[in-house]
């Protein structure tokens, strides 16, 4: 295939069509085996007992040091740096000019001039766009995450990434520790021990329970890994490693969209950047998926304030957006919510392809039915479309099916509203859309975080206070 720039194939095609259209393929969490026991009995152990989760793959990571390396990154954040000392992490989130996400990372300080950023793809192409315009001195290094069919071929990757968590997790550190370890406030990291090796550890939670994120020399991966596990064995604990088909849902329970589409495609400030992102980037390869079509690829973006981050935005600083978002702030329309999906429902959906003499409605895996990189299914009162429902799948532990995404300030919890379900016209060109007839889902306005662990136990942060 010929190298191409975005902005060269914006110029051929809508940006809507193009990545509606995208042939990419469903996402996959690479690497990482889909199961270890069941993905029914991985989900109810982050609630119940204690769960290792390999974070070792599945997302970029981008190094940045150098002097001017704090002030690189502030300009580009809607984050304050005032109180980002050593031995810190941030949840980093930067924006367009015109005040539109482009993503989210976790941001480690390890030292005054060093960072490491983790995350999804458009956050690490967004730095390294930045560093390339060469204003200030820093250097960058790139570990992407890994493919998503290797096909065998060794991986290797910069760092190995666990997280331990649930109820029963503290025993577990105990005892991989050799004694308690240090009280780590919620963001912050300090060193523990696992298998006779000192190893930083953030204090942090992903499924609704803090725990403890750690990482390492990728060398040393399975000797670690080896090490938590005879930890857990020891300490008691029934342990369940986490595969990837039940990783992917952990984030309904705690109420974080991860893939909102990056905002870039129409900012005239971001013409350079589209001239630098080729077909191969994430941001020409991607897929939309959903029932909400629109011609014009804006309508899809999203706003700091709406997505709950609004308690991040810190105007003590210049960065990217910052005029725009002084102007949005007080002035947001829509906030995130959680969908509970109608039981009946969704057992309609399943039983229509048991069904030989109509079209069935789009098929819902389990325990992960999106089929795009970023996902917009419309959700209706009547003839109004009143919110997007962006991130879905089933949760064993509260036994339904849940979707992450927004409402207009209007709606209220408890309301009941009706999600179309499946795309228009028999489905787009996306080979993960297989043909299909469009239905309606009844859907519960409910919080988020949807799990109470999370709501009422977590750090403040987005997920305890709300933002504006």
């Amino acid at each position: 295939m010929t190298k191409k720039t975005l902005a060269e194939l914006l110029k051929q095609q809508n940006p809507v069509e193009m990545l509606r259209n995208s042939r990419i393929g469903m996402y996959v969490y690479p690497v990482v085996a889909p199961e270890f026991t069941n993905w029914r009995s991985e989900q109810a152990a982050w609630r119940n007992s204690a769960v290792l989760f390999d974070q070792s793959h599945h997302m970029d990571e981008v190094v940045v040091e150098g002097p001017d390396a704090a002030k690189f990154l502030e300009g580009l954040a809607i984050n304050s740096f005032a109180n980002f000392g050593t031995n810190r992490a941030k949840h980093f989130v930067p924006v367009s000019p015109s005040g539109h996400v482009i993503g989210d990372h976790i941001m480690f300080r390890e030292t005054e001039n060093k960072f490491i950023s983790v995350g999804r793809a458009p956050v690490s192409n967004w730095l390294l766009y930045n560093a390339s315009l060469g204003k200030h001195d820093v250097k960058l290094t790139h570990s992407p995450r890994s493919p998503s069919r290797p096909d065998g071929k060794a991986v290797n990757r910069i760092h190995y990434r666990f997280q331990i968590q649930g109820p029963d997790a503290p025993k577990i550190f105990e005892k991989m520790n050799g004694g308690p370890i240090p009280d780590i406030k919620f963001f912050h990291v300090d060193w523990v021990n696992i298998g006779g090796r000192k190893v930083q550890a953030l204090r942090h939670g992903m499924a609704g329970a803090p725990g403890l994120e750690i990482w390492g020399p990728y060398a040393e991966k399975d000797e670690v890994r080896a090490a938590i596990l005879k930890a857990a064995e020891d300490a008691g604990v029934d342990l369940h490693q986490v595969g990837s088909r039940a990783y992917s849902t952990n984030t309904l329970e705690s109420g974080w969209i991860p893939s909102p589409l990056p905002g870039i495609y129409t900012d005239p400030e971001l013409e350079g950047y589209r001239e630098w992102l080729s077909n191969e980037h994430y941001e020409a390869s991607g897929s939309i998926a959903g029932s909400y079509v629109s011609d014009n690829i804006a309508d899809y973006y999203t706003n700091p304030y709406e997505l709950g981050y609004g308690i991040y935005v810190k105007f003590d600083h210049d960065f990217v957006g910052r005029e725009a978002l002084e102007k949005m702030k007080g002035n947001v329309k829509r906030r995130k919510v959680t969908f509970e999906w109608n039981a009946e429902d969704v057992m309609k959906v399943i039983s229509s392809s048991f069904q030989r003499d109509e079209l069935p409605y789009k098929w819902i895996d389990f325990p992960q039915p999106n089929y795009g990189s970023s996902s917009f299914d419309m959700v209706m009162h009547g003839d109004k479309m009143v919110g997007l429902s962006m991130f879905n799948g089933y949760s064993y532990n509260e036994r339904c099916v849940l979707s992450l995404g927004m409402v207009d300030e209007s709606v209220k919890e408890g309301d009941v509203l009706t999600m179309i379900w499946g795309e228009p016209n028999g489905g787009s060109g996306k080979t993960s859309a297989e043909p299909h007839r469009q239905t309606e889902i009844r859907v519960r306005v409910s919080a988020v975080p949807y799990a109470r662990e999370a709501r009422e136990n977590y750090a403040e942060s987005w997920r305890t206070k709300k933002a504006g």
